[in-house]
């Protein structure tokens, strides 16, 4: 490894000029990415259906293709899981990563192609690796071992050519053998499934390596870092790896977890977010002191993007990055090398800067309290979550909100689950601060909230610690990629959870 590393750093540097290329003519690598996709597609069932081969520019191809959610092209996926060919892709579908919401008991399976793993999941990658060097020239990140905090899914095979598994278990399997060398646990323990004997498995077999960088879900990974440190008795994670200088992230917010993260890990280290989901590497940081994640525009994925108010509808509007506004909701529709077509993720993006196209991802279609006409996204919550622990002292470890509709002596209310690191003696004095913070950040609820009209202050309720993780647990959705969902419309995820106290 110790020969292998330096020239993989030297390689990744050299790189830089790679991605200079689409993010000086982003437009273009954008139509090339599309003309290379249709070309593909053409060969397909679907492509046959809406006529591919007639298909010349970007408007023909929304003319001919409606938007699709996973239960539109489920018949196809479940066909290809039985066998099928050139269905959706015109080269084999032998893996697919099986993606389930937070707490549904649904799964939905995302066709995994050659192309989509070679020129996406891990073209991106090694984009991460060089972007991290363009920004600190000075890193010796490959020179010790990349601590990857996975998902908890073992392979399950469908049949002898077919297997599925989390994203992350799947891109485990396909890794060259060289990135096994610089990366730590072994594939045994990075592929458990059972999460609490995982954490244990992963502080034992970690704490005698010489561990550069960590990636993983903040709430999983934080868990990991406090029984390292309950396990060695050090003050900070530098203390058991002073080498450390890296921690990438993804899933959900980092702002209200990052001033636990820079008490627990200790000064020096560089936090970088990703957005890499079963369906694409989408984007990722490309200088931490920057508000947003480069958009990734070369790697197999052509990009719509759909104003939030368009959803719903029957002929909904897309914009390209020519239209993007900054500041404005839009979600996600990708066309990809896996096979998806004109696919709605269900993630709402704003961009934070154009040339280059920075996005940084502010909620879920469906995961949002509008119950009142206030409008509240996570992007709004996560911020306010920070502002409040900042103005009270307190840390939360994780939360949920839904509101209170109107009764008949009783006006309407966000109710939030709170899970604090150390748990108040009350909470009236954060409810105040969440409560100030959000009509700073939303002028809806603001207007909501005016002499308790609409809305009166929230309820906060302080969990015991373990709640969220017993609640995730009940519903066999421990561990991996499975967060707790910030916010809801309607009130199931708060009165299951009420209901374990």
């Amino acid at each position: 490894m110790k020969l292998l590393s330096p020239a993989i750093s030297r390689l990744a540097r050299f790189r830089h000029w790679r991605i200079e290329q689409w993010i000086s003519d982003p437009i273009s690598a954008q139509r090339e990415v599309l003309q290379d996709l249709v070309t593909h597609g053409q060969y397909t069932d679907f492509g046959r259906k809406h006529g591919f081969k007639e298909l010349f520019n970007i408007r023909s191809f929304k003319e001919r293709i409606p938007i699709q959610e996973y239960n539109d092209l489920k018949p196809m996926i479940e066909r290809l899981m039985n066998g099928g060919e050139n269905l959706l892709w015109n080269t084999p579908v032998n893996w697919f990563a099986k993606s389930s919401g937070t707490t549904s008991d649904k799964s939905k399976f995302i066709p995994i192609t050659l192309e989509s793993l070679e020129d996406n999941h891990f073209q991106a990658a090694k984009d991460v690796l060089t972007l991290y060097y363009n920004y600190n020239n000075e890193s010796d990140l490959l020179t010790g071992k990349g601590l990857v905090i996975g998902g908890s899914h073992q392979i399950s095979k469908v049949n002898d050519d077919i297997q599925y598994g989390d994203l992350s278990a799947v891109l485990l399997q396909n890794t060259p053998m060289w990135a096994n060398w610089i990366r730590t646990p072994e594939l045994s323990i990075a592929l458990m499934d059972e999460w609490e004997n995982k954490i244990e498995r992963l502080a034992q077999s970690t704490i005698p390596e010489d561990v550069t960088s960590i990636s993983g879900v903040p709430t999983w990974t934080l868990i990991l870092i406090k029984r390292i440190l309950e396990i060695t008795g050090k003050t900070t994670l530098k203390e058991v790896w002073p080498n450390l200088e890296l921690y990438i992230h993804g899933g959900v917010s980092f702002v209200p977890y990052r001033e636990q993260f820079e008490k627990v890990i200790g000064p020096g280290c560089t936090y970088l977010e990703m957005y890499n989901a079963s369906e694409g590497f989408f984007a990722a940081q490309d200088n931490p002191n920057e508000d947003g994640m480069l958009l990734f525009l070369n790697h197999g994925i052509f990009y719509e993007f759909m104003p939030v108010e368009e959803y719903g509808k029957a002929e909904p509007r897309t914009v390209g990055l020519k239209q993007v506004e900054i500041g404005k909701n839009y979600a996600l529709v990708i066309s990809t090398n896996g096979g998806l077509w004109r696919y709605l993720v269900g993630d709402t993006v704003q961009f934070t800067s154009k040339f280059p196209f920075r996005i940084k991802v502010s909620g879920r279609l469906k995961q949002y309290i509008n119950a009142f006409g206030e409008e509240v996204i996570a992007d709004n919550t996560d911020k306010a979550i920070a502002i409040a622990s900042q103005k009270t002292g307190l840390i939360v470890n994780d939360y949920t909100a839904a509101p209170v509709y109107f009764g008949d002596n009783q006006k309407g209310a966000h109710e939030w689950l709170i899970e604090f690191e150390e748990k108040p003696d009350s909470t009236e004095q954060f409810a105040f601060e969440l409560d100030c913070a959000l009509k700073s950040l939303n002028s809806d609820y603001e207007a909501k909230r005016y002499k308790d009209i609409a809305l009166t202050l929230p309820i906060v309720h302080a969990l015991h610690k373990g709640v969220f993780r017993e609640w995730l647990k009940s519903k066999d959705k421990l561990g991996g990629q499975h967060k707790v969902p910030r916010l809801s419309n309607d009130r199931q995820y708060v009165e299951e959870i009420l209901a374990l106290l």
